[in-house]
């Protein structure tokens, strides 16, 4: 049986981009499936997809601005086909510094059918000879519609932040997200210092987080995560277990735990003794920390399923710390999932209830003297300073407790960014219950 010809990455970005924006896949998941049949493709192709693909998502309000305001024709009547095949010509030529114009414009008139090759021709050459000028709307005059065009972000995203952060902070957050690169592993403590790591595998020390250290991107770290010598998680989420300061021999309560980064983290801040539990709403997500678990050589943890807005009435008061790291809208990750920006914005309100039925749960099961942390992974202040804020006016038996991370000190209820702290959008709030039901 013959085996079907290995597509140009191209083709197969262009292919992937059109289903993901007919079907609404998730675009980490369309890429990796396609990529995984397409056996035969270079890692040169493979990069070059990967990077086309992600580009067009992350840019693709600005890149349609563009198309709109460049089109000899009535934007609505371009195919989509069409349109998808001018967004990856744009972004290629204003963001990619090694690929040359004339091969992004040729390639680009390649994959268009023939009644549109002269159209998408004109489209991009016509921007070449122009210098590559965006014209964006006035930022004074209209601050929303030009945080939107030229970030990429949907107006109601850059109205929240602007209504949150003001103009000039809303952009210097945006700015920033588009710089954020690289990954970040949490160095496996029980088999390696963080020097002997960067000493046998490289990459750089986190700037904050004691066991972090970057890396470019995975491949030069890809063994030393298959042996459980170091596993992924962002600095921001291990500010996050820092502040949890989980100690040895201690009982911890992780209630949002897939797939597991924070757990293993706390687990390893106990030195693999004590005992962390890692509940999870989907019993198939329960594998992974598992898994991870065991990669790594942790037994201080058991995983189950669970809902964490419920809890279990025999283990009232029972963990010395909770972490419940709870579902939010993720808008604090937009550079490592650039398709979260297109979601419905109003869903981000309908988790307000959740999350804070998660803090109150949670909150039952801290022991007198005990650590409760909150955090997302969003910047929305809502979902953050005004969770927190509420529930300690129902709940002065809590109150916020600063931290130590490194060298660096925290008032307790912090939210990190890319602008101030170089990593994820993350907020984080550490409380200690320091009565039981607001009674000494």
């Amino acid at each position: 049986m013959m085996r079907a010809e290995t597509k140009s990455p191209r083709a197969l970005a262009l292919e992937l981009l059109l289903r993901c924006e007919a079907a609404g896949q998730y675009a980490n998941l369309a890429l990796d499936s396609a990529l995984g049949r397409e056996r035969d493709m270079s890692a040169v192709d493979r990069s070059l997809c990967t990077a086309l693909f992600y580009s067009v998502i992350e840019h693709r309000i600005t890149l349609d601005y563009i198309i709109n305001g460049r089109s000899s024709i009535a934007p609505a009547a371009i195919e989509q086909r069409v349109r998808m095949i001018l967004r990856m010509g744009l972004v290629q030529l204003l963001y990619f510094d090694r690929i040359p114009d004339h091969a992004a414009i040729h390639e680009a008139v390649e994959l268009t059918p023939k009644r549109s090759k002269g159209f998408v021709n004109a489209v991009l050459r016509s921007f070449c000879r122009d210098g590559k000028r965006v014209d964006y709307p006035d930022g004074k005059a209209e601050p929303v519609r030009y945080l939107s065009v030229r970030y990429s972000v949907p107006d109601p995203l850059a109205e929240s932040f602007v209504r949150g952060y003001g103009f000039a902070r809303a952009e210097s957050i945006f700015a920033a997200f588009e710089k954020v690169g690289g990954v970040t592993v949490r160095v496996n403590t029980q088999r390696y210092t963080r020097e002997a790591f960067i000493t046998k595998f490289g990459g750089v020390a986190a700037k904050i987080a004691p066991n972090g250290v970057r890396f470019d991107d995975l491949s030069a770290v890809s063994a030393a995560l298959e042996a459980g010598d170091c596993f992924v998680q962002d600095e921001a989420s291990q500010i996050c277990v820092e502040a949890l300061g989980a100690r040895e021999h201690e009982r911890v309560l992780d209630l949002c735990a897939a797939p597991g980064s924070k757990s293993f983290g706390a687990a390893l801040c106990m030195q693999n003794t004590g005992e962390v539990k890692s509940f999870d709403l989907h019993e198939n997500k329960i594998s992974l920390i598992r898994r991870g678990a065991k990669k790594l050589g942790l037994s201080n943890i058991t995983a189950a399923a669970a809902d964490a807005r419920n809890a279990d009435p025999e283990a009232l008061g029972q963990f010395d710390r909770v972490i419940c790291d709870v579902p939010c809208s993720g808008y604090g990750v937009l550079a490592k999932k650039p398709d979260i920006r297109y979601k419905d914005f109003s869903l981000a309100v309908g988790l307000l209830p959740v999350q804070a039925a998660i803090l109150e749960s949670a909150s039952r099961l801290v022991s007198v003297g005990g650590v409760l942390v909150y955090s997302t992974c969003t910047l929305l202040p809502d979902e953050n300073e005004e969770q927190i804020n509420a529930f300690l006016s129902r709940h002065p038996e809590f109150e916020i407790e600063a931290f130590t991370v490194g060298e660096t000190a925290f008032e307790g209820m912090v939210t990190l960014a890319p602008d101030t702290h170089g990593t994820d959008g993350f907020f984080i709030a550490k409380l200690k219950r320091i009565t039981r039901n607001g009674k000494s």
